[in-house]
């Protein structure tokens, strides 16, 4: 029997931390897998080594976009029917009136909410999509490829873009046998569960039971349990170097501990800048009462905004900025891409940092990989630098649900308060760590470490 052939759908520049710049393709290829990158980024795979075919210049259905948006609208309508809670309701973006196209198109996303708003109507949307899809170039462009290299699986990276569509409807036109896999932890509630693909490959017995709720399309024999790669990286030794030369790269003391703020980007967090302040001005105090703390600012990589200018510019003294490693290829927003070397940035930096601080993000879970504490932001700015509230929205969402208990991180609830907090975490935080490894038990499968084994042993299966 020949080598199988997987064709690994790259539908976006983060999906490459997944399974680009971990140990995914390696093992495939000791397993003997003919591993083939179809590479939908801009970013030169082959520059690494690996086998690319690239999709470029194609174009979706005019209408494809503005159906998808019309089904995540319907979908989170439902479930709110289904589950009586409002809380899917915050997933819904406001349409955009800002411009004529803008307008045009939330028109129409409105007319197909109201035509197809139902379940069997979404039932209907679902099937329109696909036929709009098959009747165009991109399909038959997919089509061409897959009959040139013929493939025994089409694996997907992300469920979620609509520039995958086509290729997986041509790769299941054709016999080939598609996978799609679950994106991030939050994703499924969220009505992001766009590709519908023979196989699902789930992070956590959570993630399934999501899966089969959510979607009344999906059926158990479709779902396989991998746990996710894209926290592999902080398992390996040999990406992490001496605390002396690290600290001397990114220009902190050896001898001063310090903390990693990681930025949000600005929709999740449109005032970031207040919650750095007040953590640098936490740390100030805690060094003034005798504990010497430094933060380490690592901004959201896509946030090129002048946003926290003045604060890294008031609190010079305590706080050091550490910019991501992305790379910016094209002038597309799509087109800033994470590098391997931003992958060793992370792992060092939380092997070395004492804990990591932001507003709700699965960092909490790549600080337990290094047995860390995470803290969380829990006040809201409201209209100036001063006047806040306590709690912050995103707490409510239904990710959140699977915290097994409130001391799973640690919860930063006022500005006077911080200082207080860091010495917690300087100190280690034991139980917060105890509680937050439990909680990653939870999200996704264990041991962490042998995702990608897992994610190779079930496209196997698919291959029988």
């Amino acid at each position: 029997m020949g080598k199988k052939k997987l064709f690994v759908l790259l539908p976006d520049g983060v999906s490459l931390r997944n399974f680009a710049y971990t140990s995914f393709y390696k093992e495939g290829k000791a397993k003997g897998y003919d591993v083939v990158f179809w590479n939908n980024t801009a970013f030169d795979l082959e520059s690494l080594g690996f086998t690319q075919i690239n999709i470029r210049n194609q174009k979706l259905h005019r209408l494809t976009d503005i159906l998808k948006a019309a089904r995540t609208r319907i979908e989170l309508a439902l479930y709110i029917e289904r589950e009586g809670d409002s809380i899917y309701q915050g997933y819904i973006f406001p349409l955009s009136y800002r411009n004529i196209k803008a307008r045009v198109k939330s028109v129409l996303i409105r007319w197909y909410v109201y035509r197809y708003g139902s379940e069997k109507g979404l039932n209907r949307l679902r099937d329109r999509m696909k036929r709009q899809e098959r009747e165009g170039t991109y399909y038959e462009y997919c089509t061409r490829i897959l009959k040139e290299h013929q493939p025994d699986v089409v694996f997907c990276t992300s469920q979620r873009s609509v520039q995958t569509i086509a290729p997986i409807l041509a790769a299941q036109d054709l016999d080939i046998p598609t996978a799609a896999f679950i994106f991030s932890w939050d994703n499924v509630p969220k009505a992001t569960t766009l590709l519908e693909t023979d196989y699902y490959f789930a992070w956590s017995e959570l993630m399934k039971h999501e899966l089969l709720h959510y979607n009344k399309y999906i059926t158990e024999k479709q779902i396989v349990i991998t746990g996710t790669p894209q926290f592999t990286p902080h398992y390996e030794q040999d990406r992490i170097k001496d605390r002396a030369t690290f600290c001397k790269e990114i220009g902190v003391d050896t001898s001063v501990k310090f903390l990693c703020f990681s930025g949000d980007d600005y929709t999740t967090s449109p005032k970031d800048e207040l919650y750095l302040r007040d953590v640098a001005q936490g740390a100030r105090e805690s060094t003034s009462r005798g504990i010497p703390c430094t933060i380490i600012f690592r901004r959201c990589p896509v946030d090129f905004s002048d946003r926290y200018d003045a604060v890294l510019s008031e609190y010079v003294d305590v706080v050091v900025e550490v910019k991501p490693k992305w790379k910016k290829i094209g002038d597309a927003w799509n087109t800033i891409l994470p590098t391997a070397e931003d992958v060793n940035l992370q792992v060092n930096l939380l092997a070395h940092a004492e804990g990591v601080i932001n507003l709700g993000s699965s960092m909490v879970f790549d600080a337990i990989a290094h047995e860390k504490p995470c803290a969380y932001m829990n006040y809201n700015y409201l209209n100036d630098a001063i006047a806040y509230e306590s709690g912050v929205y995103v707490y409510d969402f239904v990710h959140f649900r699977s915290m097994p208990s409130k001391e799973a991180v640690i919860w930063l609830d006022h500005p006077d308060s911080i200082a207080d907090a860091l010495k917690v975490m300087l100190e280690g935080a034991p139980k917060t760590i105890k509680a937050a490894q439990d909680w990653f038990g939870i999200i996704n499968k264990q041991p962490a470490t042998d995702a990608s084994q897992r994610i190779w042993s079930g496209i196997k299966k698919i291959c029988l």
